[in-house]
């Protein structure tokens, strides 16, 4: 079974470096060659990579070091840099240490060295100078970097389904029944993929983080346009609407105001054909009636979904910014 990971706590060392080497050159008529010990080798670093492929922190293990250096050898003879650590992360992982962002991974391929590996050891002629003809001394390999990191991932999707849940208040809590957290399509659009988020129902409170709030807002965060999912067959559907803007304004400001179209679920429903006309009216927003449990009306959604990705294409264009793909 697969699950959706968007926390990791990671611990994360750079390798060790390699030894300075203390030998002394001789061979037959020379002696006395001299100090010939060579530097030991760095250490690896461990790096996060971003990459599109992933979709979850769920491969992240909570323990990663860098591969160390080797020692110096006779002869001047250097030893081998280890071997850097590589650990793909999604795109859109944030990276913390002790509450601060240290790095935000948005884009394909970027990359963040979470722990440097240690320095190599000096050799022992290394230390060769006129005072000091045949230098003793060397140094060990520095150890590596280490560090405890948080991984919090942001998902980076074009367009996030979002939507009000069935919830139970209870005197000091509520308790939130959801189903599922996963990407709901992709829809071809030419070369490009349009990635729609599908973001488990809010309650009223979220920002407070109540229920699962935060948990599921910071996926919001990242998505460039919206869909508000109402349930048309409620009396009074456009409060819904009004909840969960509200909830999105107080975790952050501006995010209600996104592009947005608004889903009217169940129009099978006869309370919902009643109430469509009234939902109308009562908001400014697209509305698009459907139903999830017939499939009516799902293609005049496609197509304007594509409409707010092409919209959303040309406004990074025009801005010098090329859009996420995927």
């Amino acid at each position: 079974t697969r699950y959706f990971v968007d926390h990791r706590k990671v611990r994360v060392v750079g390798g060790q470096g390699g030894g300075g080497g203390h030998s002394f050159y001789s061979e037959p008529r020379k002696i006395f060659g001299g100090p010939d010990g060579g530097n030991g080798g760095d250490g690896g670093h461990v790096i996060l990579k971003a990459d599109q492929q992933m979709k979850s922190l769920s491969s992240v293990l909570p323990f990663y070091q860098g591969f160390h250096g080797e020692r110096g050898g006779s002869k001047n003879c250097y030893g081998a840099n280890g071997a850097c650590v590589y650990v793909k992360v999604p795109v859109g992982t944030l990276v913390k240490e002790d509450g601060k962002v240290v790095a935000d991974l948005t884009r394909h391929g970027e990359e963040y060295v979470a722990a440097y590996g240690g320095a190599g050891g000096k050799g022992n002629r290394f230390f060769l100078s006129n005072e000091n003809r045949a230098p003793t001394l060397f140094t060990p390999g520095e150890p590596g970097q280490e560090r405890v990191l948080h991984l919090e991932l942001k998902t980076t999707a074009h367009a996030g389904l979002v939507s009000v849940t069935v919830a139970l208040q209870l005197p000091y809590h509520y308790l939130v029944i959801w189903g599922f957290f996963c990407w709901i399509c992709w829809i071809h659009c030419e070369i490009s993929l349009l990635v729609v988020a599908d973001i488990p129902g809010l309650i009223k409170g979220a920002h407070q983080n109540r229920g699962l709030g935060m948990a599921f807002l910071r996926h919001i965060e990242r998505c460039r346009f919206l869909l508000y999912v109402i349930d048309l067959s409620v009396s009074q559907p456009w409060i819904q609407l009004q909840d969960l803007k509200y909830e999105l304004e107080q975790y952050k400001k501006g995010l209600s105001e996104r592009p947005c179209v608004v889903v009217g679920n169940k129009i099978d429903l006869a309370q919902s054909r009643i109430n469509l006309p009234l939902l109308k009216e009562q908001i400014d927003e697209r509305v698009i009636p459907l139903s999830a449990l017939t499939g009516d009306n799902l293609e005049e959604l496609f197509l304007h979904l594509r409409e707010l990705y092409d919209t959303y294409v040309k406004t990074e264009q025009s801005r010098g910014q090329s859009p996420v793909k995927w």
